[in-house]
């Protein structure tokens, strides 16, 4: 892939995640495969103690997607965007709305939108399958058993608030733009 990043593999692998995920109880070698894998480990875990171990899975997956994300992706390059794109916003609130020259800033500060996008989709390459399958495997576990977290968050819920919580901590610690 070149520095400005490219969306092609990103479509390809996104396509894949899509397949595993449709065909995930008709062809019961994915599941029984992904099964053998993360009923020893990540099941026994969930056994122990439903809410203990939720938080360790989200906890650990937050740690791997941050630092798959700090390695994969050009940190110089879009923390210099991000500057950049920051300091044309601090330039354009001291213009009138409407101006030719706010409307100027305006499309400059929008061409950052698409290389920050591509340049930060690199990750999904990486990621996009493990976690479809790891998702999927969350929904039959969570299927067998009637559990909320903290009597109202389903499975979902808890991995998605506890992944932006630890995301952010871990974002801010690690210094991943």
């Amino acid at each position: 892939m070149n520095k400005k990043g490219s969306l092609g593999l990103v479509f390809i692998v996104m396509i894949a995640s899509l397949a595993i995920a449709a065909f995930w109880d008709s062809l019961p070698f994915i599941k029984n495969s992904v099964n053998a894998v993360l009923n020893p480990t990540a099941g026994t875990l969930l056994n122990f103690n439903l809410t203990l171990g939720m938080t360790v899975l989200v906890l650990l997956l937050s740690v791997l997607m941050t630092l798959i994300r700090k390695y994969t992706t050009d940190q110089k390059t879009l923390r210099e965007m991000k500057e950049e794109q920051k300091k044309l916003q601090g330039d354009m609130k001291k213009l009138e709305v409407g101006s030719k020259e706010h409307t100027e800033m305006s499309m400059k500060s929008m061409k950052f939108i698409l290389p920050m996008f591509k340049l930060g989709m690199k990750p999904i390459i990486y990621t996009a399958i493990p976690f479809i399958l790891f998702f999927r495997w969350f929904t039959d576990y969570f299927a067998l058993i009637d559990f909320r977290f903290f009597g109202f968050l389903s499975w979902f819920w808890f991995y998605l608030l506890g992944s932006i919580i630890f995301s952010s901590i871990l974002n801010k610690v690690l210094k991943v733009v």
